[in-house]
């Protein structure tokens, strides 16, 4: 069976990266988690940036290949985290892949385990203030809490962001994160949900990394 991602239109992609809030006109370096056969990727490259793409999978690393990308590919499971620079990258995006780190695939796998190894890494090799987007799709609530508890452990700032909530087909969850304040000391404020409220309230869950 296909996987999502595979599968994603380029407005999933789009809408990532509006949620990272970059400069206008200032191409940024990001990281594609879980790129695929690098169809974000291309996505990425019309926007004017530089990317590193990684996936768990040869043949579609295989296919990103053939298809002559242009950013930088590694196999990588990124449940066991990532090896870059402190500070490398300006932001993150990553289509569909969230929920497959909550799967115990094999006996070793322990999923908050493999999270809190993602997360940790990833705070790391963003620079301070920049933001990581998740568009993901979650089983259930407590996947996201589990997601979420995670990665504030790990330094993050952010939240739970549910665009088109009343939507059977337009339902899209992104998980939009802050490695830090900006560079301007400001705190960082949560992007606004696409569609209608529900019951009045604002579609969005915010977290913090205070208790």
């Amino acid at each position: 069976m296909s996987r999502p991602e595979h599968q994603a239109p380029p407005e999933i992609t789009y809408r990532a990266l509006e949620l990272l809030n970059l400069p206008e006109n200032e191409p940024a370096f990001l990281l594609d988690i879980g790129c695929g056969s690098g169809l974000s990727g291309e996505i990425l490259d019309e926007e004017g940036h530089i990317w590193v793409g990684m996936d768990i999978s040869p043949s579609m690393l295989q296919v990103a290949l053939e298809r002559e990308v242009e950013g930088d590919l590694f196999l990588q499971d990124v449940g066991q985290g990532m090896g870059f620079r402190p500070g490398t990258f300006d932001g993150a995006i990553s289509i569909s892949v969230l929920q497959w780190l909550c799967n115990a695939d094999h006996t070793s796998h322990n999923p908050k385990s493999r999270l809190n190894r993602f997360f940790s890494t990833l705070y790391s090799s963003l620079r301070r203030g920049a933001r990581a987007v998740f568009q993901f799709y979650p089983e259930n609530d407590d996947q996201c809490e589990l997601i979420m508890n995670v990665a504030m452990r790990c330094g993050f700032e952010g939240g739970l962001l549910v665009d088109y909530p009343n939507s059977k087909k337009a339902k899209k969850y992104f998980l939009c994160l802050f490695a830090g304040q900006s560079a301007s000391g400001a705190k960082q404020q949560m992007p606004k949900a696409l569609g209608e409220d529900v019951d009045g309230e604002p579609n969005t869950v915010v977290y913090s990394s205070q208790r």
